[in-house]
C-alpha cells in the first residue's frame, strides 16, 4: 500500500537539466520529511537533500549547492527535485524516501523507498 515512485531519469549531456518527480501514496505525506539519495556504481548511497514538514531544505553534498533544488507539493503528494548544470558525476540512480522524523542523512533513519531513477550524464 505504501508506495514511492520516483520518474523523470533519462540520459542528458553534461550542463543539461531534468526535473525527478517522486509520487507518495499509502501513508500521511504531509506529516513526513522526504529525501533524496543517489548511488553510483560502486559506490554507498548517499544523502543529496532533504526537505522537512516546514518547507525547510539541506543539501548534503557541497557540490550540487546552487544546482539542485529540492521542493515539495503536499496537494499532489509529490516531492521535486530539480537539477541543472549536471555534471557526469552526477550519473547515479536517485531515490527518494520517507522519514517520520527530522531532516537526515543517515539512511537508517528512513521508514519507505523508491525504487529509483537511473540519471546518467554523458561528457
Amino acid at each position: 500500500e505504501v508506495q514511492l515512485v520516483e520518474s523523470g531519469g533519462g540520459l542528458v549531456q553534461a550542463g543539461g537539466s531534468l526535473r525527478l518527480s517522486c509520487a507518495a501514496s499509502g501513508f500521511t505525506f504531509a506529516d513526513f520529511t522526504i529525501g533524496w539519495f543517489r548511488q553510483a556504481p560502486g559506490k554507498e548511497r548517499e544523502a543529496v537533500s532533504c526537505i522537512s514538514t516546514t518547507d525547510f531544505s539541506f543539501d548534503y553534498i557541497a557540490s550540487v549547492k546552487g544546482r539542485f533544488t529540492i521542493a515539495r507539493d503536499n496537494a499532489k503528494n509529490t516531492v521535486y527535485l530539480r537539477m541543472s548544470s549536471l555534471k557526469p558525476e552526477d550519473t547515479a540512480v536517485y531515490y527518494c524516501a520517507a522519514n517520520s522524523g527530522l531532516c537526515s542523512g543517515h539512511l537508517g533513519v528512513y521508514n519507505y523507498w523508491g525504487q529509483g531513477t537511473q540519471v546518467t550524464v554523458s561528457s
